[in-house]
């Protein structure tokens, strides 16, 4: 691949990525904390549990980019409190906390080598022998995550108050 052609697909990357993390946001726009923890359908699902889920997501899988660590395993005692916003934690925080996430996650996808690269992913009870994807699919799995639930947002957002994603987007100019 051309150094051309990688500067592109990093540009590729980072706006769809940046695109969808827009659309993302929209179920949390105008909401107070305790809607944010509001169950508001028959899931364990909440918008701040949610919202705190997709920070994890994005967090470990740069993580393993970064790290390439061939003896890690996937901290499952940590997936208790995966879904849940934290009684300290709060919609604008963990709002600032994903726009600095997403700061450094462009940077990586800036500066990572190769998309090509090979690195090893955490094992699990589900997984139990080492995987190894190429830095582009772990990437892709970030941006998979984010669309799947981001469309669980939209359905517990509009279980709360009757907005609707669609309808903000028009408004937002997204």
């Amino acid at each position: 691949m051309t150094e051309a052609a990688l500067d592109q697909e990093r540009t590729d990357l980072i706006a769809m990525l940046d695109s969808q993390r827009a659309l993302a946001r929209l179920p949390f726009t105008g909401i107070d904390d305790e809607q944010a923890r509001l169950r508001s359908t028959v899931s364990e699902l909440t918008l701040g549990g949610l919202l705190h889920h997709l920070i994890s997501c994005e967090r470990m899988w740069t993580g393993v980019i970064r790290d390439r660590d061939e003896n890690a395993t996937l901290d499952i005692s940590r997936f208790g409190g995966e879904y849940v916003m934290a009684e300290d934690e709060t919609v604008a925080g963990l709002l600032a906390e994903w726009d600095a996430l997403a700061t450094q996650t462009t940077e990586l996808i800036r500066t990572v080598d190769d998309l090509d690269t090979l690195i090893p992913t955490p094992t699990s009870p589900w997984r139990p022998e080492r995987v190894w994807w190429t830095v582009r699919f772990t990437l892709l799995h970030i941006f998979r995550e984010l669309c799947h639930h981001s469309g669980h947002a939209d359905i517990v957002r509009e279980s709360i108050d009757g907005a609707n994603t669609t309808y903000q987007r028009a408004n937002a100019g997204i």
